[in-house]
C-alpha cells in the first residue's frame, strides 16, 4: 500500500518567466482538480495562490505557495513559483525539493531570459520537465517558433506531442498525437468535447505525429525498432517510452493551449499523472552521515527508513506564527516526534503538522516519505536545515542561493519602532535567505540587500503593512562584494592565558577563491585529533560570522573555500567561543594576505524593441560600459539584444529605454555574475569608509 501511495504522488512546480501564465495555470488546475469552485483571475485579484496583498496589488507572484489536489486518484502536490527574477530564490528551493516540472511559455514570445533561469535551475537539480506553450489565443503565437527556440535557447531534445486547432482569435482546442483525438473547447468551463480530427487537419496532424515517433525514436530504443520497420505503436507503449525518456530527462514532451480559456489544462493534468515521476521514479535522495562525514548515506522513500527531511521555506502567519515547509524523503514525520537538527546539533519537538492548500491550512497526523507539508511553531530551523533521526543523524545537501546584488539603507521612523523594525527583519530574513541585512557598527546605520528594487520594495511594503513599522529609506545602491584572488595557508590564533579560565585556540585554515556565485564552503581535513570535533563547527561558525564584513571597504565576503587542515587546542583554555574567534582571525589573516579584491555585480540585459531603434539603444548602452553579447531578430521588424552591464550603470534605466524607442521598447534584467571593479571605483569604496 506504502508502495502505490507513493506511486501515486506527484510533486510539481509551475516554473516560467514573467507573465507566462503560471498562475492563471495554476488556478485552472484547481478548478478541474475540485479544489475551488470559482476560477481565480490574476486581473481581478482573487486568485488562491497569489493571496499577499503586494501579489494581487501588482499582478506578479512573489511567494511560491504549495497546494495539494486529487487528479486521477493521484495526490498532487503543486507549488506555484514566482517568475520575476528579483524573486529567483523561491523557485531554486522549491526545484530543490519537486520530482517534475512544468514549465510555461508565452506562445508569442518563446524562451525569455528567466525561462533559462529557471530551466538551467532544473538542470541543476536533474528535475524531470514538461513544457506547456500558453497563450496560444494570442495574436502572434507560433507553436513551432517557440519550440525552435526551446531546442535552440534551452538544447532541449523536444517531443511535440499536440498541435492546435485554429490560430490566434480562432484557437479553439488542440490535437493529442499520442491519441489521434480532436479536444475541442465550447464554452470556457464546459467539458470539452473529444472527437475525430478534423478532415482538413488530417494531413497534417499526420506528419506531426510522424515526426513525434522520429524524435522519440531517436531516444528509445523500442520505438525505433517500430518505427524503422513502419509500425504503428499502441497508445500503452507510447506513453510507456515518453514516460521513460521524460524521467530520465533526456527528452522534454510540449503541450500547448491558452490557460486563460482553459483549454489544454485537463491535458496538462493528464501528462503530468502519466508522464512525471513519482518518488520513487526518482533517484534517491544522497546525505551525508553525521557520524562519519566520509559516509554518503542513502535516504530511500520508504516509511520504513529512520526520518530524513529538508526544511525548504519559511513563512510567518500572522495568526500561527512560523511555518516551515518540508520535504519528507524518507521515513515519517509525525506529530509529537522529537526531531533531531542536524544543523544545530539539537532536538525539537514537532507540534502541529499540516497540509498546505496556499493559505488555507488543513491538519494531518503525519507527512510520509515522498510528501511535502508544513510544521507550526518549529523555533529553531531555517531554510536548507535537515531534521532527522537521532538513530541515523544525517545531513541533506543544503541549498545554496545567489548573493543581494543591491541595497538600501532602512531606519525606523522613530525610536519607538527600533525594536519593532529589527523584529520584521529578523523575521522576514528566516522566510527570505536572499535577503541580508547589515549594521554598520560606526554609523549604527541598517543597510538592507536583496536581488533586485522590486524585490527591496516587497520586503519594505511588508514591514509597514505586516509588522505596521513606519520606516524611511534610502535610495537603492549597488552590493559590492570582496574576495580573495590566490590560495594560501593562515593561522588563526587566539591565546589569551593570564591566569585563571583563559581562551586557547589555534585553527590552521587553507582559503582558496572558488568559482563565481559559488558562494562559501567549508572542509574539515583534521586527523589525529589535532582539533577535538565538537570545535571543528565553531571555526566554521567563526569564519561565516567574519564573512559578513570584508577589510576593503567593510563589504561581504564571497566565493571561498575555507579547509581545516591543522590546529592546537587546551585542555582547560579551549572553548567554543575561542575556536569561533580563531576562525574569524584566520579569514582576516587570508584577506590580508590573499590579494584581497572589491567585485561588483553585472547583470545580464535582454532588450526588445523595434528595429528601427536599435542603433540608439546600442550607443547608449556603450555609454554604459556595456558588452553585447548578440543581436538576434525576434518578430517582424523587432529585434533583441542581449548585453552584460554593471549594475551599477543601469538605474533609471527603464525612463532612459522608454524616451529611446517612444516607450515601445522593453526590457529584462537578471544577475549573471560578478567582476572585479575599476581602481577608481574601488578608491571611491575605500574612501567612503576611511
Amino acid at each position: 500500500m506504502a508502495t502505490k501511495r507513493l506511486e501515486h504522488t506527484r510533486n510539481i512546480g509551475i516554473i516560467a518567466h514573467i507573465d507566462a501564465g503560471k498562475t492563471t495555470t495554476t488556478e485552472r488546475i484547481l478548478w478541474h482538480a475540485g479544489l475551488t469552485h470559482r476560477v481565480g483571475n490574476v486581473d481581478e485579484g482573487n486568485t488562491v495562490t497569489d493571496f499577499m496583498p503586494q501579489e494581487r496589488e501588482r499582478g506578479i507572484t512573489i511567494q511560491s505557495a504549495a497546494i495539494t489536489c486529487t487528479w486521477r486518484d493521484h495526490q498532487i502536490n503543486v507549488i506555484d513559483t514566482p517568475g520575476h527574477i528579483d524573486f529567483t530564490a523561491e523557485v531554486q528551493r522549491s526545484l530543490r525539493v519537486l520530482d517534475g516540472g512544468v514549465v510555461v511559455f508565452d506562445g508569442v514570445a518563446g524562451v525569455e531570459p528567466q525561462s533559462e533561469t529557471v530551466w538551467h535551475q532544473a538542470d541543476r537539480y536533474s528535475v524531470p520537465r514538461l513544457c506547456f506553450v500558453n497563450k496560444m489565443d494570442r495574436a502572434g503565437a507560433n507553436l513551432d517558433e517557440t519550440v525552435a527556440s526551446i531546442q535552440d535557447r534551452l538544447g532541449a531534445h523536444t517531443i511535440v506531442v499536440q498541435m492546435p486547432i485554429g490560430r490566434e482569435d480562432g484557437f479553439s482546442g488542440v490535437i493529442d498525437l499520442i491519441t489521434m483525438q480532436a479536444i475541442h473547447q465550447g464554452k470556457e468551463l464546459a467539458e470539452p468535447l473529444v472527437g475525430p480530427i478534423p478532415d482538413e487537419l488530417t494531413e497534417e496532424a499526420a506528419q506531426r505525429r510522424d515526426a513525434m515517433l522520429e524524435s522519440l525514436a531517436d531516444l528509445d530504443d523500442e520505438i525505433a525498432l517500430l518505427y524503422i520497420e513502419h509500425q504503428e505503436p499502441d497508445t500503452e507503449t507510447l506513453l510507456a517510452a515518453l514516460r521513460k525518456v521524460t524521467c530520465d530527462g533526456t527528452g522534454v514532451p510540449v503541450l500547448c493551449g491558452s490557460a486563460f480559456r482553459n483549454i489544454g489544462v485537463r491535458q496538462v493534468l493528464d501528462a503530468v499523472v502519466d508522464l512525471l515521476p513519482s518518488p520513487v521514479d526518482v533517484a534517491p535522495m544522497e546525505a551525508i552521515s553525521l557520524l562519519d562525514e566520509t559516509q554518503r548515506v542513502t535516504c530511500h522513500p520508504n516509511v520504513t527508513e529512520p526520518l530524513a527531511a529538508l526544511v525548504f521555506k519559511i513563512t510567518t502567519d500572522p495568526y500561527v506564527g512560523k511555518l516551515s515547509f518540508v520535504r519528507v524523503y524518507s521515513g515519517i514525520l509525525a506529530t509529537g516526534d522529537t526531531v533531531y537538527n542536524a544543523a544545530l546539533g539539537s532536538t525539537e519537538r514537532v507540534g502541529r503538522l499540516v497540509r498546505m492548500h496556499a493559505d488555507h491550512r488543513e491538519e494531518v497526523e503525519e507527512i510520509r516519505a515522498g510528501d511535502i507539508g508544513a510544521i507550526l511553531g518549529l523555533k529553531s530551523a531555517v531554510t536548507g536545515h535537515t531534521l532527522c533521526s537521532q538513530d541515523r543523524p544525517v545531513a541533506l545537501e543544503q541549498i545554496t542561493f545567489p548573493t543581494p546584488v543591491i541595497e538600501m539603507a532602512i531606519e525606523p521612523a522613530s525610536r519607538a519602532d527600533a525594536d519593532k523594525l529589527a523584529k520584521a527583519l529578523h523575521r522576514l530574513g528566516e522566510e527570505d535567505p536572499t535577503l541580508a541585512v547589515r549594521t554598520d557598527e560606526r554609523t549604527s546605520e541598517t543597510t538592507l540587500a536583496g536581488m533586485g528594487e522590486l524585490h527591496l520594495d516587497v520586503i519594505v511594503d511588508r514591514i509597514r503593512r505586516e509588522f505596521g513599522v513606519v520606516v524611511q529609506v534610502g535610495t537603492p545602491k549597488v552590493a559590492y562584494c570582496e574576495t580573495i584572488t590566490r590560495p594560501l595557508t593562515v593561522e588563526g590564533r587566539l591565546v589569551k592565558q593570564t591566569g585563571g579560565h583563559g581562551q586557547y585556540a589555534v585553527a590552521e585554515v587553507q582559503f582558496e577563491p572558488t568559482e563565481p556565485g559559488t558562494g562559501f564552503a567549508f572542509e574539515n581535513e583534521i586527523t589525529h585529533g589535532a582539533i577535538p570535533r565538537e570545535y571543528i563547527p565553531s571555526v566554521e561558525r567563526g569564519i561565516r560570522r567574519a564573512m559578513h564584513e570584508g577589510i576593503l571597504a567593510k563589504m561581504p565576503v564571497v566565493d571561498i573555500k575555507a579547509t581545516l587542515v591543522d590546529g592546537k587546542y587546551h585542555e582547560v583554555d579551549s572553548s567554543d567561543r575561542a575556536f569561533e574567534g580563531a576562525g574569524a582571525i584566520a579569514l582576516r589573516e587570508a584577506l590580508e594576505r590573499g590579494g584581497s579584491v572589491l567585485l561588483e555585480p553585472v547583470m545580464r540585459v535582454e532588450i526588445v524593441a523595434p528595429q528601427e531603434y536599435i542603433g540608439d539603444i546600442i550607443g547608449d548602452l556603450g555609454s554604459r560600459a556595456a558588452t553585447v553579447q548578440g543581436i538576434e531578430p525576434r518578430a517582424t521588424g523587432v529585434q533583441t539584444i542581449r548585453a552584460d552591464v554593471p549594475l551599477a550603470r543601469m538605474f533609471g534605466y527603464a525612463t532612459t529605454l522608454r524616451s529611446l524607442t517612444q516607450g515601445r521598447g522593453v526590457f529584462t534584467m537578471q544577475f549573471e555574475r560578478y567582476q572585479q571593479v575599476s581602481e577608481e571605483t574601488r578608491k571611491e569604496l575605500v574612501a567612503e569608509v576611511a
